[in-house]
């Protein structure tokens, strides 16, 4: 599924380079910004033209791919450099990211996309499939703002001061959600091409929203 693999590269790159840190309208930002959100805009559109059910699914394979991504990232980490390499500080660098680091990300990432495809598609119910815009910027609103809140509080609460800490959720939670608003017109001609390929259009009235099964 193109969606499906779309979602899964925009993933994997924002949390390689999101290793490096940039500054935007004074706001210090990972760079993984310039795609992550892209994630939801493509979560959306999952949720929106397969439903919730599927969106659980690839949702879960993003997960298990980043952590094969992690693992495989650590393993080279570890292994002796040939003697003539002289790039393994800057590895370690680049892509040794702390455990730390790591597990918020991991946690971030499932609370932030469940509750995103979560009100998506109970918000598709409620308003009879109206209104797109209002439900993509919407659940991106709650979902972004829970995977700022959580990353950034698990990554750096204790490490800089609670002022500091507040303007990178607020900043980070603030661009993200415009990323996705400028992204409507893309989000509306993604979805009325699909629904009209695919002759689907799911509205998640009868399903479990167990974000554990699978």
């Amino acid at each position: 599924m193109a969606c499906a693999a779309l979602f899964l590269t925009c993933l994997l790159t924002a949390n390689i380079v999101a290793t490096k840190l940039v500054t935007l309208g004074g706001v210090v930002l990972p760079a993984g910004i310039i795609i992550f959100p892209l994630s939801y805009v493509v979560a959306d559109v999952l949720t929106e033209v397969w439903g919730y059910a599927v969106a659980r699914r690839v949702i879960w394979l993003g997960f298990a791919c980043n952590a094969v991504m992690v693992l495989a990232i650590w393993a080279a980490g570890e292994i002796t450099p040939a003697p003539f390499w002289k790039g393994q500080a800057a590895y370690a660098e680049i892509l040794g990211q702390t455990p730390r680091i790591v597990a918020a990300s991991f946690v971030a990432y499932l609370v932030g996309e469940f509750a995103n495809a979560f009100v998506m598609a109970k918000l598709k119910v409620a308003t009879s499939g109206r209104w797109l815009w209002m439900r993509t910027i919407g659940s991106t609103i709650v979902g972004e703002g829970l995977d700022t809140l959580v990353f950034v509080g698990l990554a750096f609460g204790g490490l800089v001061p609670t002022g500091v800490l507040a303007a990178m959720m607020v900043g980070q939670w603030t661009l993200k959600v415009a990323y996705e608003a400028a992204a409507t017109p893309l989000t509306y001609a993604a979805v009325g091409w699909l629904k009209a390929r695919e002759h689907m259009d799911v509205y998640d009235r009868m399903i479990d929203f167990n974000p554990i099964r699978l």
